[in-house]
């Protein structure tokens, strides 16, 4: 089925082949990671892969971060995988994705053959979510939070509040973790019925290359995701990333690493604030480890900005979205500096 949306259309696209030069702020991951104690995790574990991969203490380590039991967790090759098990698994008539947010879960369930209905939440009232939006009906609804790429941060009731009999609730909690005090996450809830949280460990550590990420749900719902898996789908060495960066250092490590990551997005935006007059605007709060800008002729401005260096994400290929849209990762100061003068001086 055809789209008007690019969607597997992702950041990584901008700094690929001629694009590999660019300062990065089109892609989610969390520069200068993985940390030197998380590589020697990972290395450490080449010396088994002569055995096929054993899952089980990772699994533990991951239920044991949430307060769940291991029948309520299973382990993926990143989040995209969890989307493509759930559109194959699940029985579903009318799945609904809240829109604009990462596109996989709406491509995935398309690839499947479903028909997938949208719900675009609007600019003007800050693209947070309406409930009133969502259709009684619909037995699978996925949403973001905090959404990608909005940066909206939805309050944990509220999404909670979409929760049916008969109903599959899916959100992807992918950026959770650069969230000070994960507040409004559902992971680890187990009162919300038909409830499904997934989360990557992609983006706060730098292993986007090495794929792991997991999902929360039901002993009944992981049980029919797993059939649904290959064999040995998650290698040794993403096993031990696992197990490692739900350790209770790596879980302060990462607490700090949510707080630096609010402090340079303020900055960002304060920065931002000073192109008001050439009409650029920003959606706020914003709560991710990125942000959405509007700006007349983002596509030129977009183009222009390569030319001098730096790489940011279009955003007219996320449904509600059109071409004047950009989303930029936030990175350090020092490099939210040298971007305001190179956008300032796309600008004029």
């Amino acid at each position: 089925m055809r789209t008007e949306h690019d969607l597997r259309h992702h950041g990584d696209a901008e700094v690929r082949d001629d694009g590999a030069k660019l300062v990065d702020l089109a892609v989610n991951v969390r520069a200068d990671t993985p940390p030197a104690w998380l590589r020697e995790r990972i290395a450490g574990s080449l010396e088994g892969l002569a055995a096929y991969p054993d899952g089980r203490a990772a699994r533990a380590a991951v239920a044991a971060r949430h307060g769940l039991e291991p029948g309520r967790v299973l382990l993926t090759a990143g989040a995209a995988e969890a989307f493509v098990l759930l559109a194959r698994a699940l029985k579903v008539r009318r799945p609904v994705v809240v829109h604009p947010q990462f596109t996989e879960p709406e491509a995935a369930l398309r690839d499947a053959g479903h028909s997938v209905g949208r719900v675009l939440l609007r600019e003007a009232d800050g693209f947070r979510l309406d409930a009133a939006a969502v259709p009684e009906d619909a037995d699978l609804v996925v949403i973001g939070n905090p959404t990608n790429p909005t940066s909206v941060l939805h309050p944990a009731e509220a999404i909670a509040a979409l929760a049916r009999p008969g109903r599959t609730l899916v959100v992807d909690e992918a950026f959770m973790d650069a969230v000070p005090g994960e507040r409004e996450a559902l992971a680890g809830r187990t009162d919300v019925p038909g409830l499904v949280v997934l989360r990557s460990l992609t983006k706060t550590w730098g292993l986007a290359g090495l794929r792991i990420g997991y999902v929360l749900a039901s002993p009944e719902v992981i049980a029919e995701l797993e059939r649904a898996q290959p064999l040995w789908p998650v290698s040794t060495p993403a096993l031990a990333a696992a197990q490692a960066c739900v350790e209770p250092a790596a879980l302060a490590e990462a607490g700090h690493a949510a707080h630096r990551i609010a402090a340079d997005r303020a900055y960002l935006v304060a920065g931002l604030s000073a192109f008001e007059r050439a009409g650029l605007r920003v959606v706020t709060p914003a709560e991710g480890p990125f942000v959405l800008v509007r700006v007349p002729g983002a596509a030129q401005v977009r183009r222009r900005l390569r030319e001098r260096g730096w790489a940011v994400r279009r955003g007219d290929t996320f449904p509600g979205l059109d071409e004047d849209w950009l989303r930029l990762a936030v990175r350090d100061r020092v490099t939210a500096d040298g971007f305001l003068a190179a956008l300032g001086a796309v600008l004029g």
